[in-house]
């Protein structure tokens, strides 16, 4: 059980104070209620953008790396399509260094030309070398579009091009932090060995004079329910021919959430899963194959993913793995294995449960999406599920109807 205690400042920044007397770290976790479904279609990768930005200083500190570092802590930060998170972990004696250092830029990032132009090529780069000019690069880049025609989750954190990026102006910076950037679009969790009363002194020190500003009402396009079995192939110069089918899956706080994320580890997660037994053991038609879900807080996706053994060809893997899926629906899963999923599913949470970094963060997500106390029953929901759950929304979602199917052909040398 993670305890923990929750408030609300003035301005609406909504905190986590999470008390763990058995380190002598802390750790300042701070969401940010923006990821790239809340950018425009014609100004996209803006959120990653200023998850770099947010490192170039404020106007009162030029250099947030800097005093951090001195006071003996690190800071990253990511960006998804949902969220924005910046992270700080540093000695207890230092906590006023990091509550300093993170409302300062929520009050008054520094916006430069310098800063802007660094920051901007910095995340060219990134599109170039991570997206473009790798294997495999832009498989997300060429999905999302294919799985989703409305909903903004058809563009990848980077963007959807180059130019959105090369071409962002001061004011469209500026606007977007205005928008995004607040007490009131965020939550900061506290964690680790602090005292409450100092922690609440330097939160209302350091935030509560931050002005308040007026959550954005999101409002994004509704994507309608997919009726067609979508198929595209692309030639790539990569080593192996990889395939991607990509199946519509609940939302993150449907009750059919955690069902799918199981579904998912039951077909294709491990060694004895039914599509690596079959289509790698005894077919040898793939080198490896897997299936995992995107946890979208918005409709996400569970995905099978894998590279084809030299030789074979796609539509051999479609006709045996549409079989597979097939035959793995017509049975319950028996009880133990069942039993096996679900401890290995519990293993997997109380280890991750372990770090103090990773319970902040979650706690953070957790009020996000509704309630951090949520996260003390996320065990409960997964232990709920049955077998029979698990062959209902298989049947609901494992259809081709439901399917975009990305092939990468490898190109001939």
């Amino acid at each position: 059980m993670i305890q923990f205690e929750k408030l609300t400042l003035s301005n609406g920044l909504r905190v986590i104070l999470h008390h763990d007397p058995s380190t002598p770290m802390v750790v300042i976790n701070t969401l940010y209620d923006v990821g790239a479904r809340d950018e425009s279609p014609e100004k996209t990768g803006f959120a990653h953008l200023f998850e770099h930005l947010m490192f170039g200083g404020s106007i009162n500190i030029p250099d947030f790396d800097g005093p951090l570092q001195n006071a003996g802590g690190e800071s990253n930060a990511f960006t998804s399509n949902d969220i924005t998170n910046y992270y700080n972990v540093l000695p207890k004696e230092n906590l006023e260094t990091a509550i300093w250092l993170e409302s300062d830029r929520m009050l008054s990032l520094a916006f430069t030309d310098k800063s802007l132009e660094v920051q901007r090529n910095v995340v060219i780069e990134e599109f170039k070398q991570r997206y473009l000019n790798q294997p495999y690069g832009d498989v997300w880049l060429q999905l999302r579009p294919l799985a989703y025609t409305h909903h903004p989750y058809q563009w990848a954190t980077i963007g959807k091009e180059l130019a959105h990026i090369e071409q962002a102006t001061m004011a469209d910076v500026k606007d977007f932090f205005k928008k995004h950037y607040h007490p009131g679009n965020a939550i900061v969790c506290i964690g680790g060995n602090f005292e409450k009363s100092e922690a609440l002194t330097l939160l209302e020190r350091y935030f509560g004079s931050i002005p308040a500003r007026e959550k954005v009402h999101r409002n994004l396009p509704f994507e309608p329910k997919q009726n067609e079995y979508r198929v595209k192939t692309i030639d790539r110069k990569v080593p192996a021919d990889a395939f991607y089918y990509a199946f519509k899956m609940p939302h993150r706080t449907h009750e059919l959430y955690y069902t799918a994320d199981v579904l998912s580890d039951a077909i294709g997660r491990e060694k004895s899963s039914p599509l690596y037994v079959k289509l790698k053991k005894e077919l040898g038609l793939v080198t490896d194959i897997s299936a995992f879900i995107t946890g979208n807080i918005d409709e996400g996706l569970l995905l099978i993913s894998g590279k084809l053994a030299e030789g074979r060809t796609f539509e051999e893997l479609e006709n045996a793995l549409w079989e597979v899926l097939s035959n793995f629906l017509q049975e319950q899963i028996e009880e133990e294995d069942m039993l096996k999923l679900l401890n290995k599913i519990r293993t997997s949470k109380e280890f991750q449960e372990q770090g103090l970094l990773n319970r902040a963060m979650n706690l953070c997500f957790f009020e996000l999406i509704g309630d951090a106390g949520k996260i003390n029953e996320e065990l409960e929901q997964y232990q709920k599920i049955t077998a029979k759950d698990i062959q209902n929304l298989g049947k609901e979602i494992l259809s081709k109807n439901n399917c975009s199917l990305l092939r990468v052909k490898s190109q001939v040398a």
